[in-house]
């Protein structure tokens, strides 16, 4: 019998499209916020037009992709997979006390599908921003584009069952959501089984590594590739936690394939953990930071799109691509050689702990790629 085919994945941080992005949509939802910075959405327009030039609002659908299209072409994955980090909605009932709250008007939503997003993970901390209402219209908005998705739902049954993606005559793609109060999820978002909301550990317990272990067990089958996508830790800063190390070593363990983490506005480190890969934080690949100041020195406009390979048999990791990109005017655009050699730089600073190092080459343009051999690393466990 031949050997299934490789599986590729796109896996990236945050996909912020609310506020200011969703006003520069050709459908925005009402601008009015209740920050203690703005009452108006058309505030981080002007910022980042400030600090980049003009954005030619209304900009089409495909807009905040940019080079992302060009480069989701070359290497045409298998499965895409983003955090939406924003409640799709026209509800005004904005939760109260958060202090910030994100929402794009339902009718953007073809801003998703123009890069053909197979699933949006929901379990962050700004999918009920406007409410269990918002949530409901989100969970059916994205159904209705054809969308998958995982992390929250009308009860904790939904919010707990991965999204299925098929790939024909590969296999299937599980991708399970996970969301902790590190970054940021209040404790009342949490779904029960008669409650909408989102799929949150209660801690990065053993137990909770083995209730997933369970989850994978109960539904997996020969070829299928998890991936647990997890919002988890603050937004600023390289460390990891030792929890973060000791619960991505437990997920692997229990089946899973991938660790998609993110939560982080920058790129954190990555590590090869007995044969499977774990990115600790993957910094926003869209959102509407440009223009507001603060943390500099992290780069949070810099980021990456992620193309790991996979061996369908085993799971195992057996390729890395990873594309540098910067954010510039609500849009996603390759980054230049000087910006792609701080990234690799970056990476293989902030990963030497775990034995993980990229390579910068030209092919084709710039692209990130990790060393064919990396050691495992067991400190930790």
């Amino acid at each position: 019998m031949a050997r299934p085919a490789a599986l590729t994945l796109f896996l990236c941080g945050d996909v912020m499209t609310g506020r200011g992005v969703d006003q520069v949509l050709p459908h925005p939802c009402d601008p009015r916020l209740h920050e203690a910075y703005t009452a108006s959405a058309t505030e981080y327009v002007r910022l980042a037009e400030r600090v980049n030039g003009p954005i030619p609002a209304p900009v089409d659908f495909a807009w905040i992709w940019g080079d992302a299209l060009a480069e989701l072409a070359r290497v045409r994955p298998d499965a895409r997979i983003v955090n939406l980090e924003t409640s799709v909605t026209r509800s005004d009932d904005h939760w109260r006390g958060k202090g910030i709250n994100y929402r794009m008007h339902p009718d953007n939503v073809p801003c998703i599908t123009a890069a053909r997003i197979d699933c949006c993970v929901l379990a962050n901390n700004h999918v009920l921003d406007y409410g269990y209402a918002g949530l409901r219209e989100t969970l059916e908005t994205l159904g209705r584009a054809g969308v998958k998705t995982a992390g929250a739902g009308r009860d904790l049954a939904e919010a707990s069952a991965p999204a299925v993606i098929d790939v024909p005559g590969k296999g299937r793609v599980l991708v399970f959501g996970f969301g902790t109060a590190t970054s940021g999820i209040p404790a009342a978002w949490a779904a029960a089984p008669a409650r909408p909301g989102v799929n949150l550990l209660a801690d990065l317990s053993e137990e909770a590594a083995e209730g997933i272990r369970r989850a994978v067990g109960r539904i997996r089958r020969p070829r299928d590739v998890v991936v647990a996508s997890i919002h988890w830790g603050g937004n600023w800063g390289f460390d990891v936690p030792s929890s973060h190390v000791r619960f991505a070593h437990a997920l692997v363990r229990a089946g899973v394939d991938v660790v998609h983490g993110h939560s982080s506005h920058h790129v954190r480190p990555i590590e090869l953990f007995e044969g499977r890969l774990v990115l600790y934080g993957c910094g926003d690949f869209l959102d509407d930071y440009e223009g507001i100041g603060g943390h500099e020195e992290l780069r949070a406009d810099l980021t990456l799109a992620y193309f790991p390979v996979l061996d369908v048999a085993t799971g195992r990791l057996s390729g890395l691509d990873m594309t540098p990109m910067r954010i510039r005017r609500f849009q996603v655009r390759r980054a230049s050689r000087e910006d792609a050699r701080w990234l690799t730089d970056t990476i293989n600073r902030e990963s030497r702990r775990f034995g993980f190092r990229a390579r910068l080459e030209e092919e084709g343009g710039l692209v990130l790629r990790a060393g064919q051999r990396q050691r495992d690393h067991e400190a930790g466990c």
